[in-house]
């Protein structure tokens, strides 16, 4: 900037004087006036949000750099020496005007053909650890197999992926659709960003656009567009009133001509191509609603009619994980599908509990009056329509996949557990009647009601549950296991408009279902109380499952290449052990950085030097509670923007601001940030984050207090200035004292040789370091982690590899004033300047460097000496050797050509 300003002045004073010609002079100044404003232009619309004046002279915030060209250089030469000499000749008294009127028309010549404004450096990048990721990805895909992968935050994890197999895709004759599953809406939505991202750029760059479909699929209450409809706000009722304007019998009594209400979007979809509901593209879910408001066609079913047709299918976990929806949804899937499991640190809780189901004595009763009511409702049709009922009961001889030959996508709900071929048999007799059926019910209801009554905790398998039930009642296993399917058949067959009033039943049918189809990996709870020092009784019965294989096994047989990652997901060899598969690879990526732009920490004792721990016995003492404290406060004063703080539970959270507000801890807080706290309850945690945000933006910093398994620390992204520090306050275990955590545990130890403590410690730390990893979302972007608890200090090796390789041996068993003074002077680092020029050949590749490490790698190839028989081993995974067995096949052919065979 400097030396702009003596060249402007010099060349005024130059031109003003008569040495210099005006037309040159305004040639100079208006280049450095339009260099001025492409300089200032690019660093507004680069500067990270929020855009204000105070932060675009903040400049600790990355920019994009304007580099100039080769001409520009050399036109700054010319300009310098044009100066300089018009300045020197009257004082060395030498005559230069033929040289200077040389230069006058060479610089002009050189300003028209130098850019008016400087190119910006936008050379795509390659993080290197996504190159390693693309490779292993490849490798799998090749193979056949199934593989974890866990891919540090920040590093691009979903773009990789995505490139990556839509290229392996487009090149591949057989097209293989990507079936993308991710936990969350918002985490959903940034994939169906990123891919459109991606194949706006691949449309760049090939010059014409491939035939390509994304799409996302979601909730009927996200996507519905009925007017009446999509105001209600709970999502059971929009599936209910949904179905009850959607159902078939609906359509059919519309045609008879009967006055009934009936959905315009979804009766429209019939009337279309059913292959070509939308055109190519990939759709975001606000797109598809803007696609269905305008063509008058409902975004849910042109989603899930259009699943077959897509290349890229994204949605949540349960699509393929539950049963009851897979079954509707993923049927037609054909088996050589690619399965991606993204953020799947907790896969194994979601599979535990689409098969785990509770029964308490309020859905008891309202199961008992919908069954009242179906008995009325079937006395009124044996009056009326007595040939539905008979026409229902043929059907059923012949099997429920004859009494439901389309699978409607109208149905009450889907089988929770049957498998294709018991479909086919024939219902059990004493249920095929629709009033034995109901009748039924109301005894199963009732022997439940009676088990309720028990005030003693009751814990036993499915086949004692069903010789206690058959002793008492007579009720056999095998229709219990049709029970589901068979309400669903009957709910169609009554024609049933208000069918919300029947969840309860429909879980108690998926109950019955559940506990007569499995015997291992399941037990049953019955606790007659809320807790053990309830006295009122409140009884729960629970079925649970215990073994998370049970509920994936079927994906993993289903589709050749299942995926599984996330960027915490250490130690990587407990998921094929939970989880019961065999991986082709499994690889934990370090993270390259061109600064150290994350300071992980333990801090085990405070400023006093008394040991700070969440444990049980020492939690509520005086001394921990300050020294945790005064912990929040320092960080609180030398952090900027935001701060998230993690509790391990939301009791210990309430209990410790209660002892903080006592002590006057939080009035100290205050002083610096505003203090937010995640709750329960959905719309009041949405409400806190907002504010959160807002005061990060203006300036005024905020903390947020949060729950270690609560909605913030799964699906949040706390980037930039949302999340400068990341504060841990004790080990996220589990409750110990959980009955359901207890049998579990006990499963894992005897059919996997999973030792209790492990997988506690495990499952701890996976929570602890997905806390972590919210803070850190790009390479440009820093943070400071710390982990505050003693017990951290002998668990640093069961964090992931990238947040480990950080975490030097100076920062562990930390006071809180070490703590303070270290990431007192990492965020002083951090606020220095950095351009994205300093991470090229570093933490992130271009094109010239990925050839060069192709290079090296065929180099240290050629190196090795070649494979014989004796030193190669079988595959320690099964999907390896089916890759030997084709290269000496093809070995074979060749030697057979060249012997002339």
């Amino acid at each position: 900037m400097a030396d702009k300003i003596l060249m402007t002045i010099l060349t005024v004073c130059l031109a003003v004087k008569g040495a210099l010609p005006v037309w040159v002079a305004s040639i100079i100044l208006g280049r450095d006036v339009g260099l001025a404003i492409a300089a200032i232009y690019y660093r507004w619309i680069s500067l990270p949000a929020p855009k204000t004046f105070a932060r675009y002279w903040d400049f600790s915030l990355p920019s994009a750099e304007v580099r100039p060209t080769t001409i520009s250089k050399y036109n700054t030469f010319l300009q310098l020496a044009l100066v300089g000499l018009t300045t020197a000749a009257p004082v060395l008294g030498v005559d230069l005007a033929s040289t200077l009127t040389i230069l006058h028309h060479q610089l002009a010549m050189l300003q028209l053909l130098c850019y008016p404004l400087s190119r910006v450096c936008n050379t795509p990048n390659t993080p290197n650890e996504q190159y390693a990721y693309m490779c292993d990805l490849k490798k799998t895909l090749d193979a056949g197999g199934h593989c974890v992968l866990e891919m540090p935050s920040g590093t691009g994890k979903t773009v990789s992926l995505l490139s990556l197999i839509v290229a392996y895709q487009q090149h591949m004759p057989e097209k293989r659709k990507l079936i993308y599953c991710s936990r969350t809406m918002s985490e959903i939505e940034k994939a169906l960003v990123e891919l459109q991202s991606l194949m706006k750029y691949r449309t760049e760059q090939l010059g014409y656009e491939e035939e390509f479909r994304g799409l996302g699929l979601t909730s009927r209450k996200n996507l519905c567009l009925h007017p009446s409809v999509k105001r209600e706000k709970s999502g059971s009722v929009v599936d209910a009133r949904c179905r009850s304007l959607t159902a078939g019998f609906v359509k059919e009594k519309k045609d008879r001509g009967e006055n009934v209400d009936v959905c315009v979007y979804h009766d429209n979809l019939d009337l279309l191509e059913p292959h070509n509901l939308i055109p190519n593209g990939v759709w975001s879910f606000d797109a598809l609603l803007r696609y269905g408001e305008e063509h008058k066609q409902c975004p849910y079913f042109t989603a899930r009619r259009m699943m077959q047709y897509c290349n890229v299918v994204i949605f949540s976990y349960h699509y393929l994980l539950d049963p009851k929806i897979a079954e509707r949804v993923t049927k037609d899937f054909s088996k050589d599908c690619i399965v991606v499991f993204d953020e799947a640190h907790n896969i194994d809780n979601v599979c535990i509990e689409s098969l785990s189901t509770d029964i308490t004595e309020d859905s008891i009763r309202k199961a008992t009056r919908s069954a009242q009511h179906l008995e009325r409702r079937i006395a009124e049709m044996r009056e009326t329509d007595q040939e539905q009922l008979q026409n229902e009961y043929e059907k059923l001889v012949q099997g429920l996949r004859e009494a439901d030959e389309s699978r409607q996508e109208d149905a009450f709900m889907a089988n929770p557990a049957l498998p294709d071929d018991l479909l086919k048999e024939a219902v059990p007799g004493n249920i095929r009647r629709a009033e034995h059926f109901v009748a039924f019910l109301k005894r199963f209801l009732e022997y439940l009601k009676t088990r309720m009554k028990v005030r003693q905790v009751i814990s036993e398998t499915p086949p004692s549950f069903l010789a206690h039930l058959k002793e008492h009642t007579f009720i056999e296993r095998k229709p219990l296991r049709f029970c589901a399917e068979r309400l669903t058949s009957l709910v169609r067959t009554l024609e049933l408009m208000n069918i919300e009033d029947y969840q309860a039943l429909q879980e108690v049918a998926t109950f019955a279902t559940l506990v007569a189809t499995y015997e291992k990996g399941f037990l049953l709870i019955l606790e007659p109380y809320e807790s053990d020092t309830a006295e009122v009784p409140n009884p729960t019965l629970h079925f649970t499952c215990l073994d998370a294989a049970i509920a994936i096994r079927p994906v993993f047989e289903r589709f050749y290449s299942v995926i599984i990652t996330s960027g915490t997901i250490s130690p990587l060899e407990m998921y094929p052990k939970m989880l019961d598969f065999a991986t082709v690879i499994q690889e934990s990526y370090s993270m390259t950085l061109a600064r150290r732009s994350f300071l992980p920490m333990i801090v085990t004792r405070g400023s006093d030097q008394a040991s700070v721990s969440s444990s049980f016995q020492v939690r509520n003492e005086p001394s921990v509670v300050r020294n945790y404290g005064n912990l929040l406060t320092e960080f609180a004063r030398i952090t900027p923007d935001g701060m998230v703080v993690f509790f391990p539970s939301y009791l210990y959270m309430e209990s410790i601001i209660s002892m903080w507000q006592g002590m006057g801890i939080l009035d100290e807080v205050w002083k610096y940030k505003l203090i937010l706290v995640e709750t329960p309850d959905a719309q009041e945690t949405s409400l806190a984050l907002e504010t959160y945000r807002t005061a990060c933006c203006n300036g005024r910093g905020a903390i947020l207090l949060c729950v270690a398994r609560g909605k913030v620390s799964e699906g949040i992204d706390f980037d930039h200035q949302y999340g400068r520090t990341v504060l841990c306050i004790g080990v996220p275990f589990q409750y110990t004292e959980s009955r359901i955590l207890k049998a579990r545990l006990e499963f894992l130890r005897e059919t996997y040789r999973i030792k209790e403590n492990d997988f506690l410690s495990f499952d701890a730390m996976r929570h602890a370091a997905q806390c972590l990893g919210r803070v850190l979302r790009g390479k440009d972007d820093y943070g400071v982690m710390v982990l505050a608890d003693r017990r951290f200090q002998k668990k640093r090796t069961q964090l992931p590899k990238w947040i480990n390789q950080g975490l030097s041996d100076a920062d562990t068993n930390l006071s809180t004033d070490m703590a303070v003074s270290s990431a007192r002077r990492f965020l002083k680092t951090m606020a220095q300047p950095f351009r994205n020029k300093d991470q090229e050949g570093i933490s992130t590749w271009g094109y010239e460097d990925l050839l060069q490490h192709q290079r090296k790698i065929e180099e240290e190839r050629a190196e090795e000496p070649p494979p014989t028989i004796s030193n190669i081993r079988p595959p320690a995974h099964g999907g390896i050797a089916a890759t030997y067995e084709s290269d000496y096949e093809d070995l074979d052919q060749e030697m057979m050509e060249l012997e002339g065979f």
